[in-house]
């Protein structure tokens, strides 16, 4: 089957990435989320990596997520830790609730799957409308500096029940015009020697110059607009080695 962060991928992110593992992201969106009083919302909020730990250090925070598969792992991790927040099935471009946030917040670049621009826009929109005056956007997004196609990485991770769990990923098509690449990754599940369960999984994914993601931003209506590198708060990126993350208010 072609799915998008299916049971299997789902599973594989939470071995792979599990609670509390950060990139640097966790330490600088509590710092920078520290005089944050109100509720906080995370789009595309995954197996709750960063949620639960914020949850831990008193935030309030919500979440929701495109797919149903990695929402029940985040619910059984929030369980696991004691918590049970606010979390829904939505997409970013289309989500309507009823609640002003004093901050939104998207780690890591998963914006960037919304590769489709009109989406993207949609989404940074809808974002805004559900801020409150003088709220908090803060997303990670990421320049690709070297877009190799058909080459394959393989990784191996073992399950609690002693399956094998294997994702095979390339990246197989790159459009430089729109701006987005696609890549594609085969996940395996393995039990005594036997191939027991198969995804294939396919996601675009969209990058954006430093400059050209500010004017979009101020465009929607953000203001106060600061960009960062590497989780070093106010420190302008000089290359595309690391996450630059876009931190405007409302």
């Amino acid at each position: 089957m072609l799915g998008y962060y299916s049971r299997l991928s789902s599973e594989v992110y939470n071995l792979d990435k599990p609670i509390g593992s950060s990139f640097g992201d966790i330490e600088y969106y509590s710092e920078r989320l520290a005089s944050c009083k109100g509720r906080i919302l995370e789009p595309a909020t995954g197996t709750g990596r960063l949620l639960v730990p914020l949850l831990e250090q008193g935030f309030q925070v919500d979440g929701f997520d495109v797919s149903e598969e990695m929402l029940q792992v985040c619910h059984s991790n929030c369980e696991k830790w004691g918590f049970a927040p606010k979390l829904f099935h939505a997409k970013m471009e289309s989500f309507s609730i009823d609640a002003k946030y004093a901050a939104i917040i998207i780690p890591t670049g998963t914006f960037l799957l919304l590769h489709e621009r009109e989406k993207s826009l949609q989404a940074l929109q809808n974002f805004y409308s559900h801020l409150e005056t003088g709220g908090r956007l803060i997303v990670d997004l990421h320049v690709p500096s070297d877009i190799e196609l058909e080459k394959t990485s393989t990784r191996t991770w073992q399950a609690a029940n002693g399956d094998t769990l294997t994702v095979e990923s390339k990246k197989i098509e790159v459009d430089w015009i729109r701006q987005y690449f696609v890549s594609q990754g085969r996940y395996e599940r393995w039990r005594e020697g036997r191939l027991v369960e198969a995804e294939l999984e396919r996601y675009p994914m969209r990058w954006y110059g430093v400059d050209e993601f500010k004017t979009i931003l101020e465009g929607v209506g953000f203001s106060d607009i600061t960009i960062s590198t590497g989780y070093q708060y106010g420190e302008y990126p000089k290359n595309a080695d690391s996450i630059i993350t876009f931190e405007a208010m409302k």
